[in-house]
């Protein structure tokens, strides 16, 4: 069994990210243990890029923020799962604060093994999450993680759009067809 920390990166509350994020966490909450963390629920600051947590003690970082929390549900993940809507073919502010809070040492102690992605766009054009995957399969790269897979919803901008078409099937087929515990 695995550790999965899904990232809600939007804080629109039942929206269709959200939806995606959980239809993921039923399929894989049959054989892991997964916590789901809204973006909604957590204030986040930017990165000021001091390099504060590089001296101090613990590696802490000089913002007082809700970042303490995430830091210590990530050094428990195997498996972070990724999910955002795309504005302007990019991830969700909030999202992006979260990810640049990780240029820090601390990122050493994480024990996660494993990436996936969940991604939700109003726009059908075909190269929508480009941008996003090329970062993606970088950020795979740079740290040696493996990559249990993407979903990739075009087309969802109303609440509840993704409720129609097969995103949400993929999403839970995701999440039920990873590996019990060998991620």
């Amino acid at each position: 069994m695995s550790r999965i920390v899904v990232l809600v990166g939007s804080v629109r509350k039942g929206g269709n990210t959200e939806l995606l994020a959980k239809a993921f966490a039923d399929g894989a909450g049959k054989d892991h243990e997964v916590e789901l963390v809204s973006m909604a629920d957590y204030d986040i600051h930017p990165c000021r890029g001091c390099n504060y947590c590089y001296s101090s003690e613990g590696h802490k970082c000089v913002q007082q923020d809700d970042m303490g929390k995430i830091y210590a549900m990530l050094k428990r993940a195997d498996v972070v799962i990724v999910a955002s809507p795309v504005y302007f073919y990019g991830i969700s502010a909030q999202l992006k604060a979260l990810i640049d809070r990780l240029h820090t040492p601390m990122r050493n102690e994480f024990t996660i093994k494993s990436l996936g992605l969940l991604l939700v766009g109003a726009a059908a054009l075909p190269d929508l999450f480009d941008s996003i995957l090329t970062q993606y399969h970088m950020i795979l790269r740079f740290f040696g993680l493996k990559d249990v897979g993407t979903v990739l919803v075009r087309g969802a901008r109303e609440k509840g759009d993704v409720l129609s078409g097969d995103g949400l099937k993929s999403a839970y087929e995701l999440g039920r067809n990873l590996p019990p515990s060998s991620l």
